[in-house]
């Protein structure tokens, strides 16, 4: 998910979001300590949309001070 995509969504959207990307990566997570998982790319990948969901709620948090 893109920047974008993310400041087009307001808090509660990004609240569901964020919980269900930490939810895939425990899934992943998951499966790769059971050697299931095929592509161990899509654990940076969820990881770094975390982190910008994260950003941008803080962005908007600093801002309404």
């Amino acid at each position: 998910m893109k920047v974008e995509e993310i400041r087009a969504l307001n808090d509660e959207e990004i609240a569901r979001q964020l919980e269900a990307a930490h939810q895939e990566l425990f899934d992943l997570r998951f499966r790769a300590s059971t050697k299931q998982l095929v592509n161990h790319r899509e654990i940076p990948r969820v990881k770094r949309t975390i982190a910008r969901m994260e950003t941008v709620l803080r962005e908007r948090a600093l801002a309404a001070e």
